[in-house]
């Protein structure tokens, strides 16, 4: 899929061109005309939907905007990190909660998703004109469906207040268009999910790995009521989650560990899975910010200047907070979570240097491990293959679990903390809500969840205090300014 995006980037590039280098005066440009003829069949189709996939591992818009890396700076599992202050503004802003409308991670976020959107609209309006079978289409359909609903719910989780584009704009519209109420915007996106759950398989073969199946539009589905929190809808959410969780397809993993390796992708435990490869050639001249396929992330979070075993050099960035450490250490997962690169120095094994807000504690899960550094021909430090887990089972057996707990039914919820106890290790404890999110920090640490835990469970303000995050302004994002002028857009409270 990856490399066939690639194509389809291209392909987009040609049409931008020939349009661009003929009379800028034509009434009817000619990318338009390619683009009405392009979609004639399922390969063209395939290829378009394939496109709406593609910004789902972008690592870039405007700057090395990581959505993981960002989000555990937002939290209290990490620090921004990087060679000194500021080496990344945006990952500092949001750091030290300094985030102003024209600094910040907000462009690229933005961007990110909004191209999502714009992508499956695109394709959306183009499908039922395309002869091809029937069944097909409808399954295309629903991924597009299930791809916008994802990009919203990370929009208005980030930026609460935004657009509402179920179709293609004109030029004219752009400028013209105003935000949607956060409940719209949560309504359209369950639309798009129920809707697209009966076309979408129940599982897909090592063929098509990371494309969407009907068990990631349940788990979404139940994420996106657990995260509204009304609490009479947490019943409904439970059960979206017991359908998942009871799925043939799904297991946890014996070893915590595992579950990360860049040769274990697409495992037992993984529901929806963001794919990377080191196969896509990663270059630097052009466009700019870097091309390429893989998980920069991995560069981004690994020691600077490191020498020594098993990891390569990295630019130091997402230090874990020792607090977090801390909390780790006794179970199982502190050895899948946390690299201690400065018990490797200690012991003569290895010398780093030292970057900004260094802790000596580096990200396990997304380390670039030497054994997996394998150039597809360009720049390896822009190749790194780790994919990214959105949803694994665990992360859905602790939302069951608050769901049930929430709706009354505590003693049902035991059993989903306890699978997730007993495989980090560690001694059983009751299922409250107290419980239930402390164990999502561990059992997710450092995988860009805990920030949208802190802000839904109303815990930010006093978690987040010692970054300087302020109560009622920072649970969201700015709405970049670049998207103010010339637009009905009004800026988000306090920014």
């Amino acid at each position: 899929m990856k490399k066939r995006s690639i194509n389809i980037f291209l392909i987009f590039v040609v049409m931008i061109t020939v349009s661009c280098t003929k009379d800028w005066l034509e009434v009817k440009p000619k990318g338009t005309t390619l683009e009405d003829n392009y979609y004639q069949n399922a390969d063209e189709a395939f290829a378009g939907l394939i496109s709406v996939y593609d910004p789902l591992g972008t690592e870039w818009v405007n700057t090395y905007a990581s959505k993981v890396g960002l989000l555990n700076s937002a939290s209290d599992d990490c620090y921004a990190g990087g060679a000194a202050y500021g080496d990344q503004i945006s990952w500092e802003a949001w750091n030290s909660y300094t985030l102003e409308p024209a600094v910040g991670p907000q462009e690229s976020f933005w961007g990110r998703n909004f191209t999502g959107v714009n992508r499956a609209n695109t394709l959306l309006s183009k499908l039922d004109d395309v002869p091809m079978n029937e069944t097909l289409k409808a399954r295309f359909r629903a991924e597009a469906k299930f791809l916008r609903a994802y990009y919203y719910f990370d929009l208005v989780r980030l930026f609460r207040n935004v657009p509402l584009f179920t179709s293609l704009l004109s030029p004219s519209e752009f400028f013209s268009a105003e935000q949607a109420s956060p409940e719209d915007v949560y309504t359209q996106i369950e639309k798009d999910l129920n809707e697209a759950i009966p076309d979408l398989p129940l599982s897909v073969p090592p063929s098509e790995n990371g494309r969407v199946t009907t068990y990631a539009a349940k788990a979404l589905l139940g994420k996106v009521i657990l995260f509204q929190n009304n609490e009479s809808r947490m019943a409904e959410a439970a059960a979206l989650f017991e359908e998942v969780n009871t799925a043939p397809y799904y297991e946890l993993l014996e070893n915590y560990a595992d579950i990360f390796r860049p040769d274990n992708k697409f495992n037992k435990e993984s529901i929806f899975e963001i794919t990377h490869t080191s196969v896509a050639i990663g270059y630097w001249d052009f466009p700019r910010p870097p091309a390429g396929e893989g998980n920069l992330l991995v560069q981004l979070c690994g020691p600077r200047a490191y020498a020594g075993p098993t990891y390569s050099a990295g630019w130091g960035f997402n230090p874990i907070i020792p607090d977090l450490v801390e909390l780790l250490k006794g179970s199982n997962r502190y050895v899948g979570t946390v690299a201690n690169i400065d018990s490797l120095e200690e012991a003569g094994l290895a010398v780093y240097e030292k970057g900004y807000q260094n802790t000596g504690y580096f990200m396990q899960k997304f380390a670039p491990l030497k054994d997996f550094q394998n150039s597809g021909g360009g720049d390896a430090v822009l190749e790194w293959p780790n994919n990214y887990i959105e949803i694994r089972l665990a992360d859905v057996y602790l939302m069951h679990a608050e769901a049930l707990v929430r709706s009354g039914n505590a003693s049902e919820a035991q059993q989903w903390l306890d699978k997730v106890r007993e495989r980090a290790g560690l001694p059983l404890v009751p299922a409250t809500l107290e419980n239930i999110y402390h164990e999502r920090r561990l059992e997710l640490a450092t995988e860009g969840h805990r920030f949208f835990d802190l802000v839904r469970t109303g815990k930010a303000a006093e978690a987040l205090a010692f970054k300087g995050f302020v109560a009622n302004k920072h649970e969201i994002l700015p709405i970049p300014l670049t998207e103010l002028g010339n637009t009905k857009l009004k800026q988000n409270p306090n920014y």
